[in-house]
């Protein structure tokens, strides 16, 4: 089963990772290192199977494929899902242990922080091997990536906001928010700050305390959130919550948040979303702003000029949505489009580039 599901999505390489001593159970998986060596998150999650941490794991990579290609990095995509409690399981030898595995990919993957890991894991990891972003023991490292991230779905929201109301000012939007993580959180500071409404929904009271106490947001159970009022809906949990229960019940013009994999079935829901009217802009585009932060410390870190780069998300959801319209496609499909127009271009660079080294080669 693992063969086919990697032969039929063209995953290059799994790795099982297991330390008994630390008790890490890990998984790599490396989709595609066509435009360059693989980066991806590092997430820590309670699976309650190792199947569905290896089903995980799989998505996520290929994912990062799709959005390092889109954002225009000269980078692969992979991801790492560490199966355990992240309050209780944690410790300094498992991601010690992890960073020894890491170092044994040799440079074609290139890990970086993801949900329920932190700065000081990825600094953790530094001790084993230099293929980690985000450390602040490095002196390229830019530390938490969450701002950056935010920084990107902000701007995101405006362009998705220019589509729909033909303005990309927030001001006086209400703003539907699911998750008020680390990210969205940052998120929300600075669509406050522009002056648009927030309701706010969190598993965790202290999250939602926070939201309404510094920023005047109101809250909402769980899964009342589908159902208010509001002008943009910004999915920033976990993923598939866009599907056949939760479509038909959204009040809103548009979608766009921070949260991986936000349409269950890709096809089926974004067509869903389309037909009711609502805006989609494509997840993997909107929060590629840690990402696009965290390849800057490949070259040597420069913040303002990261920030630069964060900024061309705008861009990029535009172009998502020129394609949609003049391909008569869902904005989930035109994403993957040109996501894999720049990957099938690089293709044929490097086909060519090979060609030219071996006819030098032979001519020697």
């Amino acid at each position: 089963m693992l063969f086919e599901e990697m032969i039929s999505k063209d995953y290059e390489q799994v790795v099982f990772c297991h330390d008994k001593s630390s008790g890490l159970k890990a998984i790599i998986a490396i989709h595609d290192t066509t435009l360059g060596p693989a980066l991806g998150g590092c997430r820590m999650w309670p699976y309650e199977t190792e199947e569905e941490a290896l089903t995980d794991v799989l998505r996520l990579s290929r994912g990062m494929t799709y959005k390092n290609a889109a954002a225009g990095l000269n980078i692969g995509g992979a991801k790492t899902v560490i199966i355990g409690d992240p309050k209780k399981d944690k410790s300094e030898a498992m991601f010690r242990a992890l960073g020894r595995y890491i170092e044994g990919l040799n440079g074609r993957y290139i890990i970086a922080e993801d949900v329920n890991t932190t700065v000081q894991d990825m600094n953790y990891m530094y001790e084993e091997t230099n293929y980690v972003t985000g450390s602040t023991s490095s002196a390229n490292g830019s530390g938490n990536p969450s701002p950056k991230t935010a920084l990107g779905v902000y701007y995101a929201m405006k362009r998705t906001a220019k589509e729909v109301f033909g303005s990309d000012s927030l001001k006086g939007k209400t703003i539907s928010v699911q998750g008020v993580g680390n990210v969205s959180y940052s998120l929300c500071e600075m669509l406050h700050e522009e002056g648009a409404n927030l309701i706010v929904t969190d598993i965790f009271q202290e999250s939602i305390d926070r939201a309404v106490n510094n920023l005047g947001a109101t809250a909402v159970g769980p899964d009342e959130i589908y159902g208010v009022d509001a002008d943009i809906f910004a999915p920033c949990a976990l993923g598939g919550i866009l599907n056949d229960e939760t479509i038909p019940q959204l009040k809103v013009k548009a979608v766009c948040g921070s949260s991986n994999n936000q349409l269950l079935d890709i096809d089926k829901h974004g067509k869903m979303i389309e037909e009711a009217g609502i805006v989609y802009a494509p997840d993997y585009i909107a929060n590629s702003g840690g990402v696009i932060n965290v390849a800057e410390e490949l070259t040597g870190y420069n913040e303002a000029k990261a920030d630069e780069k964060i900024k061309e998300v705008y861009t990029q959801i535009g172009k998502v949505f020129e394609i949609a319209k003049r391909e008569k496609i869902t904005t989930a499909a035109a994403a993957d489009h040109l996501a894999e127009e720049r990957i099938n271009d690089m293709m044929n660079v490097r086909s060519s580039f090979l060609q030219t080294e071996k006819s030098l080669i032979t001519k020697r």
